[in-house]
């Protein structure tokens, strides 16, 4: 796998000595979000978002969250008793909060005109042969292999998001976690890394044949830790406060952390509500607004979830698609590609 010695970028301030010296190792990349109020010579991507222009499409993913979370029914418990209703709503949280990253991503991707976000249908076949090849082989001497998507496999693997950045014909493939302290150390994460590698030999060839030949030659591959402990780009692994430099958009780690503090305040607003309950102390008036917000929301959710939102728009623009607006339809005997790169995501350079 091709690797690359990245220079520090003019007008950049090192977090610490540590990351300073992490930059010039070859397989280290990326360092903490800067704040979106930086002057402009410390910018580091031309495209730029503010977390005062996305907050009402933010508060409402939040909003929608939260009424899931609240709406579930727990199963009786004989050892839990009454406080089932507690474990039931901090369970539902752990998959809601992934869920809501999910989302907010794609939402914010948007402040950069080249990245397109699939979210749908990528289910990413297992092929045998690249399980294979990464199970038994170091990823150098995979560099510029690519696999038919449609060849023999066992099972597929579904990423969170595909990012693809039109512009350097680069695909990502990330996998969104709310805290990888739940995986210690088992070999859960290895396995997960085993199958987003894989589903990376076979995506060109997925993306030429799904999404109306949409070509690139390089993908890589990123685990996003949502708690943003201490990143590990040389094994895949990315901190939340990391993200701009995936997506080239200043700004974005910074309000994925507001909406995090957003969404953890009325986390726990609704837990302690329902612990006022489990004790028999009845919740105040404030309380319950506290957590569903100053508008009521129907707590069996919204008339149509922000999924089926989507699923709506993708039927209505037609075959299910994105349109990626720069693919002739008569360019049937376009080659594909031949050469691909793979590997764990590094931070773009820049031009």
């Amino acid at each position: 796998m091709t690797t690359h010695t990245l220079s520090v970028p003019a007008g950049e301030v090192l977090r610490s000595t540590a990351a300073a010296a992490s930059m010039f190792s070859q397989r280290s990349f990326g360092l903490g979000a800067r704040s979106i109020g930086e002057p402009a010579a410390l910018r580091r991507h031309p495209h730029l978002v503010r977390f005062a222009e996305v907050e009402a499409d933010l508060d409402l993913l939040i909003d929608r969250a939260i009424a899931a979370i609240a709406d579930g029914e727990p199963v009786e418990d004989e050892i839990l008793g009454h406080y089932v209703h507690i474990a039931s709503l901090v369970r539902a949280v752990s998959f809601r909060e992934g869920k809501l990253l999910e989302q907010a991503v794609e939402r914010l991707a948007k402040a950069n005109p080249n990245i397109v976000v699939l979210t749908q249908s990528l289910k990413l076949p297992l092929v045998k042969a690249a399980l294979e090849a990464v199970s038994g082989n170091d990823w150098e001497s995979l560099d510029g292999i690519k696999l038919d998507c449609e060849a023999p496999a066992k099972g597929s693997y579904t990423p969170d998001l595909i990012l693809v950045n039109r512009a350097r014909h680069t695909a990502y493939i990330l996998d969104l976690k709310r805290s990888l302290a739940s995986y210690g150390d088992t070999s859960r994460l290895e396995e997960l890394k085993l199958k987003m590698m894989a589903s990376a030999m076979v995506l060109p060839d997925w993306l030429y044949k799904n999404q109306k030949r949409l070509m690139v030659d390089t993908v890589e591959v990123a685990i996003v830790d949502g708690a943003s402990r201490p990143s590990d780009h040389a094994a895949g692994i990315w901190a939340l406060s990391e993200i701009d430099d995936l997506l080239e958009i200043d700004g974005v780690a910074a309000c994925m952390a507001e909406l995090r503090l957003r969404f953890g305040r009325r986390v726990q607003q609704l837990l302690e509500v329902e612990a006022r309950k489990a004790l028999g102390v009845v919740p105040n008036a404030a309380s319950a607004s506290a957590v569903f917000g100053k508008s009521p929301i129907a707590l069996n959710g919204p008339a149509r979830s922000y999924e089926e939102e989507l699923a709506m728009a993708s039927r209505e623009d037609g075959d299910g698609h994105y349109d990626l607006g720069c693919f002739d339809e008569d360019q049937d005997d376009e080659p594909e590609p031949v050469r691909i790169r793979v590997g764990f995501a590094r931070r773009p350079r820049r031009h």
